[in-house]
């Protein structure tokens, strides 16, 4: 008798054992699988061109774009400066101060104005950004700190701003929208013109327990000729590319050895891209040209 209950004993021990083992490690799984790389999801093929080291004061780049064939703007998330690099000289040519300290996210410039985003949705319009007598005026719109404002794209086609939250939406967790800010009425429009579903089927190996962290947009670019829609990710590095519709087509993983922190995307004319990277620890900022092999 005594040997059948410390058999039985020896039984309900072991199923405990393994009940509370397959437990903790849901529970750790659910909890801590933010911190785990995503194994599962398409990795990023690419070519790297050429990559240039950015200065000090460039090292949280958050957000770049292509002004002429040898030069890139720069904005970083501290100070209302906008960098002119010069990518034949590797270094900062120009400094344009237009504004107070601030969370400066997104930089878009064409021709002789440049339009700067902060994480509050406030949008700056720098008109002759390099003269002198530039005209800075400031916008707000319907964002604010809880949406983290940080992607910003140029619509010239339609005279318009282009911006997605990172984090929610106006109105919904399970959609972000990209919504337009119109520059001949300084406006933004009060629905957007496409939505990206947060559990759409591009997205499913980058789900997390909070639906609106599937994919928070760092920056916004549009392909010069094929007018596909490029959205990156700085938090959790990735690529997601989208038809001119608006229709997810692909979602890439990126490699954080070289992208630690991917904040700003462009465009050359041609098509090449530029990914700006801000540095992580001691690492250092830096634009990469690649040519993706997807």
């Amino acid at each position: 008798m005594t040997t059948k209950n410390a058999t039985l004993n020896m039984a309900k021990v072991k199923f405990w054992t393994i009940t509370a083992i397959v437990l903790g490690m849901g529970f750790l799984f659910m909890n801590f699988r933010d911190w785990l790389p995503y194994d599962s999801a398409n990795k990023a093929v690419y070519e790297i061109s050429e990559r240039w080291e950015l200065p000090a004061e460039l090292r949280e780049v958050s957000g770049i774009s292509w002004i002429s064939e040898h030069q890139i703007a720069a904005i970083q998330d501290e100070d209302g400066i906008i960098y002119i690099y010069d990518l034949e000289q590797r270094k900062v040519v120009e400094e344009i101060e237009f504004g107070n300290a601030g969370d400066y996210e997104g930089l878009a410039v064409k021709g002789n104005n440049a339009y700067a985003l902060e994480s509050d949705g406030t949008i700056t319009i720098i008109e002759n950004f390099q003269h002198k007598d530039r005209k800075v005026t400031e916008y707000k719109t319907r964002f604010n700190e809880k949406n983290n404002m940080e992607s910003l794209w140029l619509d010239l086609s339609a005279n318009q701003l282009l911006m997605i939250p990172k984090d929610r939406d106006i109105d919904a967790d399970n959609t972000k929208g990209v919504y337009a800010f119109s520059l001949s009425e300084f406006t933004m429009g009060y629905n957007p013109v496409m939505q990206l579903d947060m559990d759409d089927e591009v997205l499913k190996h980058f789900r997390e327990k909070k639906i609106y962290n599937n994919f928070r947009p760092s920056d916004i670019a549009i392909h010069p000729q094929t007018k596909e829609i490029y959205m990156l990710e700085g938090a959790k590095p990735k690529l997601l590319i989208l038809d001119k519709n608006g229709v997810a087509k692909n979602g890439y993983s990126l490699s954080k050895k070289v992208f630690p922190q991917p904040e700003g995307i462009t465009f050359s004319p041609d098509g090449d891209l530029y990914i700006s990277s801000e540095g992580k620890k001691d690492g250092v900022g830096t634009i990469t040209k690649l040519k993706l092999l997807l």
